[in-house]
């Protein structure tokens, strides 16, 4: 891509492009912010960095690049971390910089920025990015403090400290330095006092005289004057004004026209300085596209949708999909766009939006339409109606077609309350895999970390790594791993349910292979986090392994993990999961035709977290359904029908499915009424349809209703099924008949 460094004249700016060339971009233009007053070295600003301002007007000559350059017209108006188009507020000067810059080199599609740490200045210069449709490159995002500067340090960056506000650090004696000679009393003060290496937090700032960016020269400052702003004997700040500087030719090894080319600007005004002429604030519009998308209820009575709901009353899960037959169908976009329209409705009918859905599993019949599907999507998630955060997401394929339903089926989980905490970091980055759109990577909630979707991308290029499913799990799993962190939690300590995806393009020995890598990944960085005790405690996961048809990219797997990331403030009663005892399950008329016997526990996986989170994997395997059924008579006439015996197969499955499920949440403390979603994954080349199994389990629904009284009976079934190529306990065996998972949690 073709790029626009935003620039301050620090370390982290520079250091930020030369990563945007390694990863083989082309940077064809800077882009600077400045105070009104030229005498001014510093505004009272939590965006910018302006001390150094007057030298940066020579990195145009330095590096033969176009500089782009505004005076700060606007102040800080919005202070939350989030951040919306604020008539007035200084990151729209940003965001008129930047237009210019797209009007005068529309070949330019990306940003640089030098952000590490700070959530605030990222947030908002992907907010600007995304209303002008560049993508944000955040190259430095994340990354070791203390490795990254020695990076730039060997990699030839030389830079001055121009301002220095810390503990430890004397205006007297360390501004004017270069960072090679600082570097070892940096490391030394972090160590004391815990600063950041790199000065995120302030401690210092820097200001870049030369680097591998400056082909044609390099910066000297002939003099300058040091301004003490405050005198404090712990934490005194002073500040480097510079007063004369000069450019040093270096030995031409190009031409401008070698280097980039013009890339649509003009040859004579490459290496100049464009001043962005002053533009109110106040009125700084981007024309919104008008939405196409109008609740039309009457189109939602002429589909035939349906829709489950489960029964919690805080934390809720909705699901919604067409069925009949491929005749209701029309095309991908249309059905998925009448699902989401009923969805909206619900949660309106309900009081609800979708800034309260936490999280959102969107089933396509056909990846190769993703584009289309996330254009609709977006037409209804945007990040103006999520005012807490967008929801995490998860993509899959599935074969509905084949079972008859339409195009699209999608489940939400709701929440009641706006106690979610959502990471959304759409700069791609060295960190983990971008989330560029209204989808998030991982959203917490009442102790339970919701993580999206995650691909074996390679995540500063965005691309799927080199090697196959083995590689592509692995390094999937090393991104779940770098969000997990943000979280001060990890997936190898803290994970209560790993679901896999596996595309149909993997074979038996790639799935076998990659359950192995899983656990060899996971064992590695185990040793790591209960050295630095993130939880006191190791969970016991549960794992289901799905197989479909495709995925996003034409990936090999798809990793979903759910953790727990306990709050020290929550005022509930904490219950020991070790020392809890499990209830004595009651019989009841339900299920008195089941006598306990081993291989029930055999079936079923199951992780409970302090006797208040159950996740629970019930799988029924062609052996295990065998057992279930010895007691029912299976027909071998040829002349009966075939689909009545498999209906009385399900029936039976159906019977024995809602009771161990029922077990595991009464010897658990748990009701139906704390279960936030159940799914039912069944093989679409059963002999049964989808409507058929729904029927058959909502008939059973109604009969353990009745007898037990411990399901209130409604329209809407509770359960959601899921049609899949395959799917099991282990990547081995992904065969099974029917595979149950139930996710619980006390109110």
């Amino acid at each position: 891509m073709k790029v626009v460094g935003l620039v301050s004249g620090g370390k982290d700016s520079c250091f930020a492009m030369m990563k945007c060339l390694q990863y083989g971009h082309e940077v064809v233009a800077l882009a600077n912010l400045l105070p009104v007053n030229d005498s001014v070295d510093e505004l009272d600003s939590y965006m910018y960095q302006t001390v150094g301002h007057q030298i940066v007007v020579s990195y145009a000559n330095c590096m033969g690049l176009p500089l782009f350059r505004r005076k700060i017209q606007g102040s800080t108006r919005r202070h939350d971390l989030s951040y919306n188009k604020t008539p007035g507020d200084e990151v729209e000067d940003m965001f008129i910089l930047l237009r210019e810059v797209k009007k005068q080199i529309p070949s330019i599609t990306a940003v640089s920025s030098g952000a590490i740490a700070s959530d605030y200045q990222r947030l908002r210069v992907e907010n600007v990015c995304s209303r002008l449709g560049f993508v944000s490159l955040a190259y430095l995002w994340k990354l070791d403090q203390s490795f990254l500067l020695q990076q730039m340090i060997e990699s030839g960056i030389v830079a001055i400290t121009v301002k220095v506000a810390a503990i430890g650090l004397d205006p007297s004696k360390h501004l004017g330095k270069e960072m090679s000679h600082l570097w070892p009393h940096l490391l030394k003060l972090n160590e004391l006092y815990g600063s950041n290496i790199c000065g995120e937090g302030g401690e210092y700032e820097t200001l870049t005289l030369d680097c591998p960016l400056f082909k044609y020269a390099r910066i000297v400052l002939d003099e300058f004057q040091l301004v003490l702003h405050d005198s404090n004997s712990i934490a005194p700040v002073g500040i480097l004004h510079p007063l004369a500087f000069h450019c040093e030719d270096k030995l031409q090894s190009a031409s401008v026209s070698d280097i980039n080319g013009t890339n649509g600007f003009c040859p004579e005004n490459m290496g100049s300085v464009i001043e962005v002429q002053t533009e109110s604030l106040e009125i700084v519009e981007e024309k919104s596209q008008p939405s196409d998308v109008a609740l039309d209820l009457a189109q939602l009575e002429n589909r035939k949708l349906h829709n489950s709901k489960t029964k919690k009353e805080n934390t809720f899960s909705i699901s919604c999909w067409l069925q009949g037959s491929t005749k209701i169908s029309v095309d991908l976009q249309e059905d998925l766009k009448i699902v989401l329209l009923k969805i909206e409705s619900l949660l309106n009918e309900d009081g609800f939006s979708w800034e309260d859905v936490v999280y959102i599993h969107l089933y396509i019949s056909d990846m190769n339409m993703f584009a289309i599907a996330n254009e609709t999507y977006v037409n209804f998630i945007t990040q103006e109606k999520c005012r807490f955060g967008v929801p995490s997401r998860s993509t899959i394929e599935l074969p509905l077609l084949q079972v008859g339903l339409g195009n699209a089926y999608v489940e939400v989980l709701v929440a009641n309350d706006q106690r979610k905490k959502v990471l959304h970091v759409q700069s791609i980055s060295s960190w983990a895999p971008s989330c560029i759109g209204p989808y998030s990577q991982a959203t917490l909630h009442k102790e339970i970390l919701h993580m999206a979707g995650q691909l074996g991308l390679d995540p500063p290029t965005m691309s799927l790594c080199d090697g196959g499913p083995i590689s592509e799990v692995g390094q999937a799993l090393i991104n779940s791993e770098a969000i997990a962190k943000s979280f001060n939690c990890s997936i190898s300590t803290s994970a209560i349910l790993f679901v896999i995806y596996c595309s149909m393009s993997t074979s038996t020995s790639d799935r076998i292979n990659m359950q192995e890598k899983h656990n060899e990944t996971v064992n590695q960085i185990k040793p790591l986090n209960l050295k630095h005790n993130h939880l006191s405690g190791v969970l016991n996961p549960v794992f289901l392994y799905v197989l479909v048809p495709d995925l996003p990219k034409r990936a090999f797997v798809e990793v979903k993990p759910v953790l727990f990331v306990e709050d020290d403030t929550a005022n509930e009663e904490v219950v020991n999961d070790h020392v809890m005892p499990d209830l004595k399950y009651e019989v009841n008329p339900f299920d008195s035709c089941f006598q306990p016997e081993k291989w029930h526990d055999e079936c079923l996986q199951k992780c409970v977290v302090h006797g208040r989170i159950c996740a629970v994997i019930l799988s029924i395997t062609t052996e295990i359904a065998d057992k279930i059924c010895s007691n029912v008579h299976i027909s071998t006439n040829v002349n009966d029908n075939l689909i009545i015996t498999t209906e009385e197969k399900m029936e039976k499955i159906a019977r024995f499915c809602l009771y161990r499920l029922d077990k595991v949440l009464s010897q658990n403390y748990l009701s139906w009424d704390d279960v936030m979603n159940l799914r039912i994954y069944f093989s679409a080349s059963s002999n049964i349809s989808h409507e058929t199994l729904s029927l058959i389990i909502q008939s059973k629904f109604d009969e353990f209703s009745e007898k037990t009284r411990k399901v209130k009976t409604c329209e809407e079934p509770i359960f959601n099924i899921v049609p899949v190529t395959g799917a099991g306990s282990s990547a081995t065996s992904m065969d099974d008949i029917i595979t149950c998972e139930l996710f619980a949690r006390k109110s």
